[in-house]
């Protein structure tokens, strides 16, 4: 939902105030084109933003949509493949989804058109979250402003999100602790997740029977209630990406990084290549030194283990300092360019700085995948290239820069991560975004 809120100020069906509701995917397994939280707005008119598929269920999602306006409740949609059916809708991929659709402002606690908007800005800038509820119980969200320090056991709109009538009663305490053992990692992280809760009065999952709970002595316990389940999108401001060189390698990195997310900075010690109109496309551009630069960046708290340093000076009076104190901090990613005799040379001179072996080995050098890159825009494909598949090895997953026409099994292995549930034993998936 919060990749959509940019769009809200010009989508006309929003604009103009029109009904609407938002599909989101709270369910995928196998082989799939979007991840968990992926959502799609669509409009009484049939007008939609968004995609959930590429393609494959987006017409019968619509309808869907369409009848829980008229109808004006939740509702939840399976998708699959049908060997069976060839003309069924479903997914090619083989893989499987759940949809779960709500009128925007069906729920007390719903989300709003007008509220959106509002949150609504030119582009993922600022912190945000949102904790929706998806379960067939219930409806409605929380906007969070501030993730990094949103507590949960204090917060009474969590609270009644959930259905607790009081943030002071020990069954709501307990189920909220549970919550913030949950939700709070996720809001601190920028990631998605679902999370699933027993509701206080006992277990979700297995033998258990909740207290009080009735049973019949010819069919057993009653089933038990359905968990809430809580989906989490927390948005972290932009991961930096620091280019070192104002070159034509750098020019080209520049907008290809940006196309992946990153918060470019440009830095270069001479100021008759810095002030080049053709890098005025990044976020910010700085002439300095490039280690002091970096250095004075790591102790005023703006970097963090989300950043990304690619030194493309090419000239070590720049690089050995520079890359001595980037190898000395917690980066997600440090490369440099040059041919391996520089190498060689630039590792002999980083051992001599005092530079530990282990800290070698994060170098990305010489810096991008091997794609056979000549051209500065095909180094800046080799090195954004690099960088997805070294933040997808980050998530766990297993990367290997082959052709994909070359391999088998799923396409889609990864990042994958198992969200843990209280009292509830089916594990959830969830993207982990590195930017």
């Amino acid at each position: 939902m919060l990749d959509l809120m940019p769009s809200l100020r010009e989508w006309q069906p929003a604009v103009t105030g029109q009904r609407c509701a938002v599909a989101t995917v709270v369910g995928a397994g196998g082989s799939v084109p979007r991840p968990l939280g992926t959502s799609m707005l669509v409009s009484e008119a049939g007008e939609v933003l968004g995609s959930l598929s590429g393609g494959c269920v987006e017409g019968a999602v619509v309808e869907a949509a369409l009848q829980a306006m008229h109808d004006g409740g939740t509702r939840r949609e399976f998708f699959g493949y049908s060997a069976e059916d060839a003309f069924a809708v479903g997914l090619t991929c083989g893989g499987e989804l759940e949809i779960h659709i709500e009128p925007l402002g069906s729920a007390p606690q719903g989300l709003r058109l007008e509220k959106l908007r509002t949150l609504a800005g030119p582009g993922p800038a600022s912190a945000l979250a949102l904790i929706r509820r998806v379960d067939a119980n219930g409806g409605g969200a929380v906007v969070i402003p501030d993730p990094a320090s949103f507590r949960v056991d204090s917060s009474a709109e969590l609270a009644a999100l959930m259905g607790l009538a009081s943030i002071g009663a020990p069954p709501a305490r307990q189920l909220l602790r549970a919550a913030a053992a949950q939700l709070e990692p996720l809001l601190r992280d920028g990631r998605t997740g679902l999370v699933r809760l027993a509701p206080p009065e006992g277990c979700v999952s297995g033998a258990t029977v909740p207290q009080n709970h009735a049973t019949n002595s010819a069919t057993g316990p009653e089933p038990s209630p359905e968990p809430i389940s809580l989906l989490v999108e927390s948005r972290l401001p932009p991961a930096r990406l620091l280019i070192f060189g104002a070159n034509d390698f750098g020019a080209a990195l520049l907008p290809a990084a940006q196309l992946l997310g990153y918060y470019v900075t440009l830095c270069d010690a001479r100021p008759a290549f810095a002030s080049q109109s053709r890098f005025a496309g990044a976020e910010q551009v700085v002439t300095a030194w490039p280690h002091r630069y970096l250095a004075g960046e790591a102790a005023a708290g703006r970097i963090d283990a989300r950043t990304v340093a690619c030194v493309l000076t090419h000239d070590p009076k720049f690089d050995i300092p520079l890359l001595q104190t980037a190898l000395g901090l917690d980066l997600a990613y440090v490369g440099a360019m040059g041919s391996r005799r520089s190498h060689r040379q630039r590792v002999d001179s980083l051992l001599a700085a005092g530079v530990t072996a282990e800290d070698l080995s994060r170098l990305h050098s010489p810096i991008g995948l091997d794609l056979g890159a000549v051209t500065p825009a095909e180094v800046a494909v080799s090195i954004t290239a690099e960088l997805v598949a070294s933040r997808s090895r980050t998530a766990g997953a297993s990367v290997q820069a082959s052709s994909l026409k070359d391999g088998a099994g799923p396409i889609h292995t990864g990042p994958i991560h198992t969200v843990t549930t209280q009292n509830f034993s089916t594990p959830q998936h969830q993207e982990t975004p590195w930017t």
